[in-house]
């Protein structure tokens, strides 16, 4: 089996690995290099430098709908096109290059969470489970034909970070599983239920504000569905805090307050919503490292009474 893999971020390394026991692969499809750190020096996606330490000639289109790509893909005789986390929209003549077309590895159990961000929405709307769909790629978003899909549980501690990495290694073995007889047709794909679909859309600034009158439980599937990037945030003194571990609170409840302010019980920091209270972990104030409860304690940037959310 001859293939040809799209990916970008480290999620999709293991996959591409996983690939090269199962297929020949000719080549690797990422996005360009991009400017990161305090310097904007151009770096390499995590799947263009696994690829170079394999041996795999990478492709970077600054462009995908030219008909360049299409005809590039066509020029690799490939069996099949194997998507992951590729962050691309790839058009029909692109999907239909290859002689099996282009097979997506979701991080769903599709028609759940169609879109960019299945991971993240999946644990902020308290999921029990997701897993990783194997499906033929059509024009429209997520909506083709499922071949499999393999389901995991999820903990109630569980982040986006975690969950991210158990996707990557569920995605390896389904393609080591799958792969091949998706493409041989010994496994045949089904329509999705489009009435069942759900959307999981692309993190916008406006997501990741806390709502305080919210409840303690819905803050805490947002504080780990966001978690570790890019991070819940609410504001302390005017700058932005942005908070990365936090849970429920237990224990006796007090007088309502105003929902967002600290209450400071030992080197405990119990923030009021509008249903319980939060028990905030670990933050990180603007311009500063990510600090524990305990030590934004010590250095009195939480204080009992203060406000959380509310404008300096």
């Amino acid at each position: 089996m001859r293939a040809v893999f799209f990916g970008t971020p480290q999620i999709a390394v293991p996959a591409l690995i996983a690939l090269t026991e199962i297929a020949s692969v000719s080549a690797v499809v990422c996005q360009p290099d991009r400017p990161s750190g305090r310097g904007l020096r151009l770096s390499a996606p995590p799947i263009k430098q696994a690829a170079e330490q394999l041996g795999i000639y990478v492709h970077q289109p600054t462009k995908v709908r030219t008909g360049e790509l299409a005809e590039w893909l066509r020029g690799q005789h490939a069996d099949v096109a194997v998507v992951m986390a590729y962050g691309r929209i790839l058009p029909l003549d692109v999907l239909t290059a290859a002689r099996r077309g282009a097979m997506n590895l979701h991080a769903s159990l599709l028609p759940k969470y169609r879109g960019a961000a299945p991971i993240n929405w999946a644990i902020v709307h308290g999921e029990q489970e997701t897993g990783v769909a194997l499906m033929q790629m059509d024009e429209g978003l997520d909506t083709g034909p499922v071949y499999a899909r393999h389901a995991i549980a999820l903990s109630p501690e569980e982040n986006a970070g975690t969950l991210a990495e158990r996707i990557a290694s569920l995605a390896a073995e389904v393609l080591k599983r799958d792969l091949e007889p998706a493409v041989n047709g010994t496994l045949v794909a089904e329509p999705q239920a489009a009435e069942l679909a759900s959307h999981a859309p692309l993190i916008e600034r406006e997501h990741l504000q806390i709502r305080w009158n919210d409840s303690a439980l819905g803050i805490a599937r947002l504080v780990r569905g966001m978690a570790p990037r890019p991070g819940a945030f609410t504001t302390l003194g005017g700058k932005t805090l942005r908070v990365l571990s936090a849970r429920p609170a237990v224990g006796p409840m007090p007088p309502f307050a105003t929902p967002g302010t600290v209450s400071v019980l030992g080197k405990r920091a119990l923030i009021q919503t509008g249903d319980g209270r939060l028990e905030l972990l670990v933050a990180q104030l603007e311009g500063k490292k990510p600090l524990s409860a305990t030590d934004l304690i010590n250095g009195r940037a939480l204080e009992e009474g203060r406000i959380l959310g509310a404008s300096a």
